[in-house]
Parts: C-alpha cells; sequence; structure tokens
C-alpha cells in the first residue's frame, strides 16, 4: 500500500535566501518573496504546514512603484487611544522605515493566524546592501 508523504516540520530542509531589490517592483517582488517564505517552490508543499525558507532582502530603499502610488498610496496604524489614528504616504514611509514598506507588503500575501505569524519571522528585510546574516551563508535569489 501506497501512503502519501507529509512534511514534518523537524525534517523540512529550509536554506537561507538574499533577495537585491534594488529596480524591483513592490508588488511583484513582495509576492516571490511571500511564496518562498510559505514554500510553495518547494515539491513538499503543504498549506497547514511551515515548509518555507529565510529569505534576507537588502536594499529596500531601492524599490520602484508605478503611478502615483509614492503620493496616493497611504499607510495607517492606530494607537488604540480616541483619535489615535495615524497615516503615511508611501514616499514618507520610503524616507523613514524603507523595510517596513516590504515587511507590510509580504505579510498582507502570507496566510493570517498563527502559521502566517511563524512563516513572517523568517523574512528579514534591510535597507542597505549589508546584512548580518552571512554566518547563515545565503544564496542569491533571482525573480
Amino acid at each position: 500500500m501506497n501512503t502519501t508523504y507529509m512534511p514534518n516540520p523537524d525534517k523540512v530542509c529550509r536554506k537561507w535566501y538574499v533577495v537585491d531589490a534594488e529596480g524591483q517592483t513592490l508588488g511583484r517582488l513582495a509576492s516571490e518573496v511571500a511564496k518562498v517564505l510559505r514554500g510553495k517552490n518547494k515539491p513538499i508543499f503543504t498549506p497547514h504546514e511551515d515548509c518555507g525558507d529565510y529569505v534576507i532582502v537588502v536594499n529596500a530603499d531601492k524599490i520602484k512603484v508605478s503611478g502615483k502610488k509614492l503620493e496616493q498610496k497611504i499607510y495607517y496604524r492606530h494607537s488604540d487611544y480616541v483619535g489615535g489614528l495615524k497615516s503615511a504616504s508611501l514616499k514618507e514611509m520610503l524616507e523613514k522605515h524603507p523595510d517596513r514598506v516590504i515587511e507590510i507588503a509580504v505579510k498582507g500575501m502570507l496566510p493570517k493566524g498563527p502559521l502566517g505569524r511563524q512563516m513572517y519571522k523568517k523574512l528579514f528585510v534591510y535597507a542597505g546592501p549589508d546584512h548580518k546574516h552571512a554566518a547563515q551563508k545565503p544564496e542569491a535569489l533571482e525573480f
């Protein structure tokens, strides 16, 4: 009798990848990074298991967007106090926190709930070209 292979979280082999975001479009980059974090690029992909790899994104401050998104795309956050709604445009976010722009885009493409939060922890975004994960020997990933 044949049995279906089910990946065990202990036996999943995780790789480290580094992605250069310079000149790439925000949404297209985020969707490809989310696929790797989720494990959809592997033949052992299972929707209810975390089979994904670690992803390091560098040069987050050099991404590009199309149209008038720099002025028209707004990020909202709330302090949970009355009148505590804060907003910032994409242009302001890229000036102050360019890493958060990619983090928010990728997080929105991952599953919601505990599994998605576990996958999100494997994402590391840096504004400049340097990262602190050289000991993991990450491979370059091209999209």
